[in-house]
């Protein structure tokens, strides 16, 4: 048994060529190859030249790695076909693509002018700073003018943002904001039979379903290109026509046979999606030749046998046999196309090694987080109308009497209409965020006092709300989407890490989802819920690269907090988690009852935003211990304070870090220099699930000489009921701690 399949391949391709013999008359370039097809002999004979194309970059792609020329051999060999797609959908639109689309990219590109695909996947190959999709930092299929973002290898992540687009198409026409997209745009997204069986693809399927059924416009096309495997597990057969051959209201569509009928199966449904405005799951049979990838054998699981009987299934034979025995050429001039192709992709090859790579830090990093502060800070303070505010408010929130005093709810509730109001392209949606107002009021009278085209309920599933804010982003919009708990955030983290905040760097900075979103969570809440809604895990959070984080701990802060936050999404296109203390919306005092020590006023428009790096600082004579706190563990470090002062004589200064991500590392130690020593109060989990460990390590390595010392919740889920005081960071714990220190 040979070894090296490709050969193989390549070999019955070409001895097939050279035996073949002409058909005995030629159709003309616009006559279809048989009557009953819409394919033209010109169009087949592109189609084909691009699926060669692919191939050859396939190969290429294994010849390079083999001399450590090159770093990825996940090839399309096998699934050809899918460049019908290519010819067929528009630049316009927008397509989420998986690993396996070499001919439809191919095709595609002949929508572009002065295109050079090529060279292009070849860069990409090679990792090279000049590859126009990732800038040389992953292989993957993008393009910002022919409309194609750029995706990572997470199974089927892709799918709900696909869908989030295909549904912000007609709302963003809805509230009148203008985007580059025709109003007859359809959205398209590819994933192979295995990726169907995942619960990120399911959750895409779903949303497209239930937005349909709810009447929106969702025109969405899935493609599911089975070849029957994932990796070396096999696909039950006809497992994907029984899976989603009747479903309701998603139209499946079958492509099969012949490259003409597999042409005018894509057609059909690209047509019927386009006009209907609904969903179509188009079933695209595929095979897949050598394996699934460069380094996967695949005799470990399947025999010559069965490796022989996926070879004879090869689309690229298949199609020069269509070609030839229909007349759309002749076998002369497809051994000339297939050298001249292969001849082009190895010379382009040699050239795409001698082109630079990342070499620094810096250059890896650039497009992550892109950040201009001036920038942020002017557009945080613009777009208010004084009157327009008048007009919405009645008594404008900084000079209503009784309370320019409120709740951290309540000023965020204001900071969210005055955003709203400058904004239209502004939206608000979530679980039960709408008509309702939210779990705790946050968002009431947002639906009542905008429509719902920019405030409004979502189905139950965080995959679908992250996955419609991406969508929503893509057009223009500005999406606020709501996260009811903290802890119902981990079913969908993917969808931040691997998707949202990835693009910008996957993407070179070509593409961006900019979004806040709004998640209602930590501990300390009273009387209701156990850990699902007293969560103090954002360790995962954290860990996201370029996820701007911010906790507001006072109504005042969130307001200007949120402004920042804004912003940060409308100037820098950052994605930015919002997250709001559940037992801080409602908490009026600080030392005792009645004292009204956590009400505070709303800050007028013109006052100064909060960007990371703006801490709160409490006491800040103080020199004894300085407390770094944040959310809660503000409010108890702060009864701390008072409590140390008049009982101990130790005089504690008290410092807010207000944003998570990035931590104000450079405050927190000029601070320190001014202190005796630093007590981190971490309301999270001792394990990496707060602060404490950045913090404290942070200022080791700067050599700080004061004492270092935390106080963290223990490493458990939070229990139900008074048992949380055992388990949570206590006011009595920082006060032992700084005892302690002094």
């Amino acid at each position: 048994m040979s070894t090296n399949r490709v050969a193989v391949v390549e070999k019955a391709f070409d001895d097939w060529l050279e035996s073949a013999a002409a058909a005995p008359a030629l159709l003309r370039p616009d006559e279809p190859l048989t009557p009953q097809s819409t394919l033209t002999a010109r169009s087949a004979l592109e189609l084909f030249e691009d699926q060669v194309a692919s191939r050859a970059l396939d190969v290429a792609a294994r010849e390079l790695k083999k001399s450590n020329r090159s770093f990825y051999t996940i090839s399309s060999a096998g699934h050809e076909n899918n460049a019908v797609l290519g010819a067929l959908l528009r630049a316009t639109d927008p397509c989420f693509l998986h690993y396996r689309s070499g001919g439809l990219m191919q095709a595609r590109s002949r929508k572009r002018d002065g295109g050079t695909p090529v060279f292009d996947t070849l860069l990409s190959l090679v990792a090279s700073a000049e590859d126009p999709a990732s800038g040389g930092r992953h292989k993957v299929w993008g393009s910002r003018p022919l409309w194609v973002p750029p995706q990572t290898s997470t199974i089927a992540s892709h799918l709900p943002k696909a869908v989030g687009l295909a549904i912000s198409l007609a709302r963003s026409r809805r509230l009148g904001v203008e985007i580059e997209l025709p109003g007859d745009s359809i959205v398209c997204c590819t994933f192979g039979d295995a990726s169907a069986n995942h619960c990120t693809a399911l959750a895409g399927f779903n949303f497209a379903r239930y937005a349909t059924r709810q009447g929106s416009p969702c025109p969405v096309l899935f493609v599911c290109e089975d070849n029957g495997i994932g990796i070396s597990v096999p696909t039950p057969r006809d497992w994907i026509r029984e899976s989603f051959g009747a479903v309701e209201h998603l139209r499946y569509f079958r492509a099969q046979g012949e490259l003409d009928q597999v042409y005018d199966s894509v057609r059909e449904a690209i047509e019927w999606c386009r006009t209907t405005r609904r969903p179509a799951f188009l079933h695209m049979e595929t095979t897949r030749l050598w394996g699934h990838a460069g380094s996967d054998v695949e005799t470990t699981y399947h025999n010559l046998k069965e490796i022989e009987a996926l070879e004879a299934r090869d689309p690229l034979l298949r199609n020069a046999k269509r070609l030839v025995t229909c007349g759309a050429a002749t076998p002369e001039a497809l051994r000339a196309l297939v050298r001249d192709t292969r001849t082009r992709v190895n010379a382009a090859g040699d050239e795409a090694t001698r082109r630079p790579r990342l070499t620094t830090r810096e250059s890896v990093v650039a497009p992550l987080a892109r950040w201009d502060e001036s920038a942020v800070r002017a557009e945080a303070r613009a777009g208010f109308d004084v009157e327009q505010r008048r007009a919405h408010f009645g008594t404008l929130p900084e000079e209503q009497a009784s309370a320019t005093k409120k709740t951290l709810a309540a000023h965020v509730n204001a900071a969210l209409h005055d955003e709203f109001l400058r904004r239209p392209e502004t939206l608000l949606f979530g679980e039960d965020s709408g008509k309702k107002g939210g779990v705790y009021g946050v968002t009431a009278d947002l639906q009542k006092r905008f429509g719902v085209a920019r405030a409004f309920d979502t189905l139950l599933d965080e995959t679908a709300i992250l996955g419609l804010a991406q969508g929503a982003a893509h057009v223009g919009l500005l999406p606020l989407p709501e996260i009811q708990y903290l802890a119902y955030i981990h079913n969908a983290l993917d969808q931040l890490r691997g998707e949202a905040c990835s693009l910008q760097f996957f993407s070179n900075g070509q593409f961006a989802n900019p979004m806040v979103v709004r998640v209602q969570g930590l501990a300390y809440q009273k009387g209701f819920g156990g850990h699902f809604h007293n969560d103090n895990s954002i360790g995962a959070l954290r860990d996201i690269p370029s996820l701007m984080m911010a906790v507001p701990s006072r109504g005042d802060d969130a307001v200007r907090m949120l402004r920042g936050a804004v912003a940060a999404a409308k100037a820098c296109q950052r994605v930015v988690l919002f997250l709001e203390p559940i037992a801080l919306y409602h908490e009026r005092d600080l030392h005792e009852d009645g004292d009204n020590g956590w009400l505070f006023p709303y800050p007028k428009p013109e006052e100064s935003v909060l960007l990371p790096g703006d801490v709160g600082v409490y006491h800040e004579d103080a020199r004894d211990v300085l407390i770094v706190s944040y959310a809660n563990g503000l409010r108890l470090s702060l009864r701390a304070a008072k409590v140390l002062a008049e009982k101990h004589g130790i005089r504690a200064r008290v410092l807010d870090v207000r944003w998570l991500n990035p931590l104000p590392l450079e405050a927190i130690a000029k601070h320190a220099e001014h202190c005796s020593g630093v007590l981190v109060a971490d309301e999270c989990r001792a394990t990496g699930g707060g602060i404490a460990d950045a913090v404290v390590a942070d200022l080791a390595e700067r050599g700080y000489r004061g004492k270092l010392r935390s106080v963290r919740a223990a490493d458990t889920y939070v229990p139900l009921g008074s048992a949380t005081s055992v388990v949570l960071m206590q006011d009595t714990e920082i006060v032992e701690a700084a005892r302690r220190m002094a």
